[in-house]
């Protein structure tokens, strides 16, 4: 049917998602009378001029709208060039997305402190291995010291991620030695993720900074300070405090709610009270009160990153991501739905209204009009958690709403960290990257491609991050994955080892080997870090280059949409990772400004940014990508396929 509007004046549904179950509820809440986001999108047509940035509004003098076909021959009032206002709003927006990250870290930092002071007493150091780890990687001596005066002084240097206004950032350590020398020599080496996020909006203010080159180095310093500061805090003291995940088999999908139980959902992007809830939950005097109401029993699902993150570390089942949030409410059955921050829709509140379902938002940088709001506080998590049981357990006895719940489930393994990569390919005593490496060398594995992020209702929800996955592990690309594409691919049934016949032939020798599948999921999307320490530990492992820049990898967003998709690309592309980005990008093809950041900086060392809107179009780029480095450190022989003997099962498995 194309994107044509029906008698009825919706798009066929099967055009605005390829999940199975959101497609059903999209069904059923346009039969309710029930607009759901997924049509909101498809009507809502972008202002052409905003969609490649070529407007300015940072002053009252305009707002001022350039031409994009002619940009050249127009300026803002205040004479901004295209390429000043094309970097002021591309760095507004890396401004935006790395303070939300490091907002998150900083607010770990502040729940890590609470346990190690004695301040919060329901939470613990869960992981004292990984403790150390960390400690040692910003050079901390742990040699004869206990688990809370290690901890202590991991506090305190981690703290200058946020406060330094000199030096540098404690975890950029992690780095790749020519990585950081060519940060130095270029003065983008992150400091402080509140200066550099105060400078950044110091700098984008009228009469301030107005050449796009200097810009873009506080734009670069702005993003690093997101990968390797705020956002790998978040997911390093998360590790240290809740446990590292595991590969764990969970359940993915709408299917995992169950009509005779009280059901609630988390969603939102922070662990603590995703763990609360979890805790509450198994508390038998609201299971009693959950029967007493007619309920079996209290069911508790994720959804979106926190989801993701409780999925990987203790298996908790995930029923959609951020495309799927307002449809899951369409299903009657849920009896409350609690968030906290980031990604979460004020269209939640009409939808939860229609569906009788209580809304409750829990932290205090996040309060929606319309929704309850009951505040979590780490030091008295039972609190909140108590309230959302009563409410819940009381919305399941007095359930008026018609139950439809799509009979949908599909199980995958998740929770893989790049210290179980480590551990997996090497063993216990002799953790490495050596065997990836070595299957990269040898052509049985072509290359690493990271695709992560959101689903966004301009497209088809899922469908760019299933075809493009697939068409990557079709030619031996090995994914990596977090946050909401994790989940797409999840329902697409490749997060399962019995997916590795998709993929080519080298890289199904390597995962029936171990054992894995060809998609490996790491969680959140802050957990994107995992994949920086992951490049940095194959850089150190040997015969890939000197940097990250060297490798053959590269990354995509497919169906981004978030000012915090822009800082993660943006700290990849620094960090020397190509990047391409579906759907589009806020820039105009052929500026001075764009052709620094799809060109430029890759001549400079680092990586660059790529676009594109067809999942087989990216596919092609970033095989391209992999290929041209592959030639770059002269592994790009083709080798002859032959059968895997039992001595080649030893190499790949030692």
């Amino acid at each position: 049917m194309g994107n044509e509007k029906t008698e009825t004046g919706f798009v066929s549904a099967k055009d605005r998602t390829s999940c199975e179950a959101t497609l059903q509820m999209l069904e059923k809440a346009r039969r309710d009378g029930v607009t759901l986001d997924l049509d909101r999108g498809y009507d809502m047509k972008p202002c052409p001029i905003g969609e490649v940035s070529a407007c300015c509004k940072h002053c009252y003098m305009g707002p001022c709208r350039l031409n994009p076909k002619d940009p050249y021959k127009k300026v803002g009032v205040c004479g901004a060039t295209i390429d000043t206002i094309e970097a002021r709003n591309f760095g507004r927006n890396v401004a935006a997305g790395s303070a939300s990250h490091n907002d998150h870290g900083r607010h770990i930092l502040g729940l890590f402190k609470g346990i190690i002071e004695g301040r919060v007493k329901d939470f613990k150091i869960e992981d004292t291995l990984k403790l150390e780890r960390v400690a040692q990687s910003v050079g901390i001596e742990t040699a004869g010291k206990d688990v809370l005066e290690v901890a202590k002084e991991l506090h305190d240097e981690l703290e200058k991620t946020f406060s330094n206004v000199n030096g540098e950032m404690p975890f950029t350590k992690r780095a790749p030695e020519a990585l950081r020398e060519q940060w130095r020599k270029d003065g983008i080496m992150p400091r402080g993720a509140m200066v550099e996020v105060m400078e950044m909006m110091s700098r984008t203010h009228i009469g301030c900074d107005q050449d796009y080159n200097s810009l873009m180095k506080q734009i670069s310093r702005t993003a690093l300070a997101d990968g390797w500061g705020g956002s790998m805090v978040a997911t390093e003291l998360s590790d240290i405090m809740f446990g590292t995940p595991s590969p764990t088999l969970a359940e993915v999908n709408m299917g995992v709610l169950k009509e005779d139980h009280v059901n609630i959902i988390v969603h939102g992007h922070e662990p603590a009270m995703f763990e609360g809830m979890l805790a509450a939950v198994y508390d038998s005097f609201y299971i009693e009160q959950a029967k007493a109401a007619g309920a079996k029993g209290i069911n508790l699902v994720g959804m979106c990153c926190s989801g993701a993150e409780m999925m990987s570390r203790h298996g908790i089942p995930h029923a959609g991501n951020f495309g799927s949030t307002e449809a899951i409410m369409v299903t009657g059955a849920v009896d409350a739905m609690v968030v906290d921050i980031q990604c979460i829709k004020q269209g939640l509140v009409e939808v939860a209204r229609c569906y009788d379902t209580h809304l409750i938002t829990t932290n205090s940088r996040a309060h929606i009009e319309g929704a309850t709001h009951i505040e979590f506080d780490e030091m008295d998590p039972r609190k909140c958690t108590d309230q959302v049981l009563a409410k819940a357990i009381a919305r399941f006895g007095s359930r008026k709403m018609p139950i439809e719940i799509p009979k949908i489930i599909q199980k995958g393994i998740h929770g893989f960290t790049h210290e179980y990569i480590e551990y997996m390919l090497g063993g216990t005593f002799r953790g490495s990257y050596t065997p990836l490496n070595d299957n990269i060398i040898n052509g049985r594995i072509r290359g690493v491609a990271g695709v992560v992020g959101c689903t966004n209702p301009k497209v088809k929800q899922d469908s760019i991050h299933v075809e493009l996955v697939k068409e990557l592990i079709k030619n031996d690309v090995l994914v990596l994955q977090t946050g909401c594409s994790q989940i797409s691919l999840a329902k697409a049934g490749l997060l399962v080892p019995e997916a590795a016949p998709l993929a080519g032939p080298g890289l199904a020798e390597v995962c029936e080997t171990v054992g894995i599948p060809p998609v490996l999921g790491l969680g959140s999307c802050v957990d994107n870090t995992r994949i920086l320490i992951a490049a940095s530990a194959m850089v150190k492992a040997g015969g890939l280059g000197n940097t990250i820049a060297d490798l053959p990898a590269a990354g995509c967003a497919p169906e981004w949409m978030s000012e915090k998709a822009l800082a993660i690309g943006q700290y990849f592309v620094m960090s020397g990772v190509y990047t391409v980005f579906g759907i589009g990008f806020p820039a105009i093809k052929d500026t001075k400004f764009y052709n620094l950041l799809f060109d430029g900086l890759e001549k400079q060392g680092y990586g660059k940014w790529g676009t594109a809107a067809d999942p087989h179009e990216i596919a092609k780029m970033m095989i391209a990508h992999i290929d041209k480095k592959r030639k770059a450190l002269g592994i790009d022989k083709v080798r002859e396929r032959t059968l895997v003997d039992m001595s080649d099962r030893r190499d790949l498995a030692s």
